[in-house]
């Protein structure tokens, strides 16, 4: 059986995908910002190291791909940085992605690349910003 009837719902479902992503990637950044929510990995980092400048990174990301505003840009800024952590952190601590613990980050670098590949889809504050200039 095809599944030919779902691409009608196909805007919508990346848009989804766009926002739940955008929200889970906040939970990282809050994390090491904020120490937020409590007992969190890696937790609450101290101002300027690597661990808190890649926090200040998907903070930003997060909200600007969840929103929608500068999706492409922001998925792919967050999408690189998800490759650095791979390769500085994961990776070092072992071949294979279920030992390291680097799941999450290939997965957050894959998807985000799609993202900034296939644009934020519907219910975008970029989308809104195009139909508006659009001439009537």
């Amino acid at each position: 059986m095809e599944f030919t009837w779902l691409q009608r719902w196909q805007p919508q479902l990346l848009a989804i995908l766009r926002v739940v992503t955008g929200l889970l990637f906040l939970e990282h950044g809050l994390i090491k910002l904020f120490g937020f929510p409590p007992g969190g990995k890696p937790g609450l980092q101290d101002v300027g190291s690597f661990l808190w400048i890649a926090g200040v990174i998907e903070l930003v990301t997060s909200v600007l791909v969840t929103l929608g505003l500068f999706s492409r840009l922001a998925a792919f800024v967050a999408a690189g940085e998800m490759a650095v952590a791979y390769w500085m952190v994961h990776a070092k601590m072992g071949f294979y992605p279920a030992v390291n613990m680097g799941e999450a980050a290939i997965l957050y670098c894959f998807v985000f690349l799609y993202l900034a590949a296939a644009g934020p889809g519907a219910w975008s504050v970029d989308g809104a910003r195009l139909r508006a200039r659009m001439p009537r």
